[in-house]
C-alpha cells in the first residue's frame, strides 16, 4: 500500500509540475517573439548573449540545492523527523542566500570585464540588471525544494506561473517604453533583462507566503500533538532531538554541500554550452568580417530555435527532480524493484518525447521560424538545434536518475566532456559553417554528454534495452510521425494558397499547427501499436491516461 501511495503522489506531482513547467516556459518562450519582432535581431542577439548568465544562475540555485533539500526532507519525513527538515532549510538558507547575493555583487562590478571577455561592449548594462536576480533565486529555489520534499509540488507550481507571468510582463511594458522613446539597443535589452529580476523577487513572495502558512499549520499541530501525549512520550521525543542535534550545523552544511555541487554542475548541460556559445561565438563571427551589431543579428538567428529546445529540457529538468526524493525513499525502504522500474519507465519516457520533440521540430522549422519571427532566416540553423533536445534531455534525466541511486560526481564530469568538446568543435566549425556549425557542435556535444551517462546507469543498475526497442521501433514511429507532421504541414499550405491568402505569419501559424496535431496524434498511436508502450504505462499518465487508452481501445487500436 505504501508503495501504491509513493507511486500515486509522483505521478501526481509529475503532472503538477509538468503542467505548471509548460506553461512557465511557454510564457518565458512568447518573451522572445515580442523581443525579436519589436526590438529587432540586434537587441534580440544581445539579450541571447546575456541570457545564460541568469539561466546559469537560475539551473543553479533550482535545481543543484533544491534537489539536496528535497532529499533530505523525504528522508525525515520517513523517519518522522520534521524538525531536521526545517533546520536543513534554515542552514542551507543562511549559505546560499549569502552566497548569492556575493555572486550577485561580483557579477555587478565584475560587468566590464565580462563584456571584455565576450569582445562586446553593448551587453555591460544588461549584464548589471541581471545581476540582481542572484539575491532572490536561491532563497526561492530552496522553498521549492523543501516543499518537493513533502511531495507537495503545489507551491513550485504557482510560484513558477508567477515568477514568469511578472517576468514577462514587465519585460514588455519595459520593451513597448523604451522603443518608443528610442532608446539604444542595448538599453532595450538591459530593461528587457531587468524583468528576471523582478520575476525572481515575485517568486520568492509566493514561496514566503506558502511557507508561512506551513509555520503556522504546524505550530497548530504541534500543539494539539503537546496537549495529547503523556509526559513520558514528551520525555520519549525530546530525547530524540537531542539525539538528532549531534551533527553540527557546519557538518550538515559540508553533507550537503557534498551531495548538492555535483547536482549543480550535472545540471548544467544547456546552460553552460550557452556559455560557450557566449564566449566563443561573438568572437568567431568577428574574425569571420562581422562588426558588432552584425555579430549580434547572427547570434540572435542562431538563438530562434533554442527558447524551443528549452521548453522540452525545462519539462525534463522539472520532472528530474521528483525522482531524487523518490528514489532516496525506494533506497532507504530497500524496495530495488521500486528503483528499477522507476527507472526504466523514465528513460523510456524522456528518450520517446525527447525524440519526437526533435523530429518535430526540424519537420516543421520553417513555418515555426515564420509564426515566431516573421520570417525563414535561419532555418536551416534551426533544424539543426532541434536535435539538442532528444541528447539534452536524456542527459539531464540520466543524471538526475544516477544521483538518486547516490553516483553524483560523474555526470558533472560528462557535461565537462561535453563543454570542452563543444569549444573545440566551435573552433573548428562556426568558421566554416557559420552559426550552423555552432549548431551541429552542440548536437555533438550534448550526445557526448548523454551516452557517457546511459553507459554508467546501464553499468550501475543492470539495467539493459534491446536495439528494437531503443532504435528500431522508435524509428518507424518517428518515420511515420514525421510523414504526418510534414503531409499536413504541406497539405495546410496548399488549402491556404488555394483561398488566395498571402504568406506570411498567419498561414504558417496554420500549417504549424496543423503538422503538430497530426504528428502529436500518429505518434500517439503508433508507440502503441508497437507496443513501446503497454497498456499498464499509458494508464499510468496522470489525468488523461485512463481516457487516452479507452478511446484508443475504441479505435481498435489498443487491445
Amino acid at each position: 500500500m505504501k508503495e501504491t501511495n509513493t507511486a500515486a503522489r509522483m505521478l501526481q506531482g509529475a503532472f503538477i509540475l509538468s503542467v505548471a513547467s509548460i506553461l512557465s516556459k511557454l510564457i518565458g518562450t512568447l518573451q522572445k517573439i515580442p523581443l525579436q519582432n519589436i526590438g529587432g535581431d540586434v537587441v534580440f542577439g544581445i539579450y541571447n548573449t546575456i541570457y545564460p548568465f541568469y539561466y546559469l544562475a537560475v539551473t543553479l540555485a533550482m535545481v543543484g540545492f533544491p534537489i539536496a533539500i528535497s532529499k533530505f526532507v523525504a528522508e525525515n519525513e520517513v523517519m518522522g523527523q520534521d524538525s531536521e527538515s526545517r533546520r536543513a532549510l534554515r542552514l542551507s538558507s543562511l549559505l546560499i542566500g549569502s552566497i548569492g547575493v556575493i555572486f550577485g555583487v561580483f557579477t555587478y562590478i565584475g560587468a566590464p570585464m565580462l563584456a571584455n571577455w565576450i569582445d562586446n561592449s553593448h551587453v555591460v548594462s544588461g549584464i548589471r540588471y541581471v545581476s540582481l536576480a542572484f539575491i532572490f533565486v536561491p532563497l526561492m529555489s530552496l522553498l521549492r525544494g523543501f516543499f518537493q520534499g513533502h511531495q507537495n509540488m503545489y507551491p513550485t507550481a504557482v510560484s513558477q506561473i508567477v515568477e514568469q507571468s511578472v517576468r514577462v510582463g514587465t519585460m514588455i511594458l519595459l520593451l513597448l517604453y523604451m522603443t518608443m522613446i528610442q532608446a539604444e539597443p542595448e538599453q532595450i535589452a538591459a530593461g528587457a533583462l531587468f524583468g528576471s529580476s523582478v520575476g525572481g523577487a515575485a517568486g520568492l513572495l509566493v514561496m514566503i507566503i506558502y511557507w508561512r502558512r506551513y509555520r503556522v499549520r504546524g505550530k497548530q499541530q504541534k500543539l494539539l500533538k503537546e496537549s495529547a501525549i503523556t509526559a513520558e512520550a514528551n520525555l520519549s521525543t525530546a530525547s530524540a532531538v537531542v539525539d538528532l542535534k549531534r551533527e553540527s550545523d557546519w557538518r550538515f552544511l559540508k553533507r550537503m554541500l557534498v551531495y548538492a555541487i555535483p547536482i549543480c554542475l550535472a545540471s548544467l548541460a544547456v546552460p553552460l554550452m550557452n556559455i560557450v556559445d557566449t564566449f566563443t561565438l561573438p568572437r568567431l563571427l568577428k574574425a569571420e568580417g562581422y562588426h558588432d551589431a552584425g555579430a549580434m543579428v547572427q547570434f540572435g538567428v542562431y538563438n530562434r530555435g533554442i527558447p524551443l529546445v528549452q521548453l522540452i529540457t525545462m519539462l525534463a529538468t522539472s520532472l528530474s527532480v521528483l525522482f531524487i526524493p523518490a528514489l532516496a525513499e525506494a533506497r532507504i525502504q530497500g524496495n530495488h524493484m521500486l528503483m528499477k522500474s522507476q527507472i526504466t519507465l523514465s528513460l523510456r519516457w524522456f528518450w520517446l518525447i525527447g525524440l519526437a520533440a526533435s523530429v518535430g521540430l526540424c519537420v516543421l522549422a520553417e513555418p515555426i521560424n515564420v509564426m515566431l519571427y516573421q520570417d525563414a532566416v535561419g532555418t536551416d540553423t534551426m533544424r539543426w538545434v532541434a536535435f539538442t533536445a532528444v541528447f539534452s534531455t536524456v542527459s539531464l534525466i540520466t543524471a538526475a536518475l544516477l544521483q538518486g541511486i547516490g553516483i553524483v560526481k560523474a555526470p558533472a564530469v560528462h557535461l565537462l566532456i561535453g563543454a570542452v568538446a563543444k569549444t573545440v568543435l566551435n573552433l573548428l566549425l562556426v568558421p566554416q559553417f557559420g552559426i550552423t556549425g555552432a549548431a551541429i557542435s552542440s548536437v555533438v556535444a550534448n550526445c557526448l554528454a548523454a551516452v557517457l551517462n546511459v553507459a554508467l546507469l546501464a553499468r550501475s543498475t543492470g539495467l539493459r534495452a534491446s536495439a528494437g526497442a531503443a532504435l528500431a521501433k522508435p524509428a518507424v514511429t518517428l518515420a511515420g510521425m514525421a510523414s504526418a507532421a510534414g503531409a499536413a504541414y504541406w497539405a495546410a499550405g496548399g488549402a491556404l494558397a488555394s483561398l488566395r491568402l498571402p504568406p506570411g505569419r498567419l498561414v504558417a501559424t496554420v500549417e504549424s499547427l496543423s503538422g503538430v496535431l497530426a504528428g502529436a496524434i500518429v505518434f500517439v498511436v503508433l508507440i502503441v501499436l508497437t507496443k513501446l508502450i503497454s497498456e499498464e504505462e499509458l494508464r499510468m499518465l496522470p489525468k488523461i491516461g485512463n481516457g487516452l487508452a479507452n478511446w484508443l481501445k475504441k479505435l481498435h487500436v489498443l487491445r
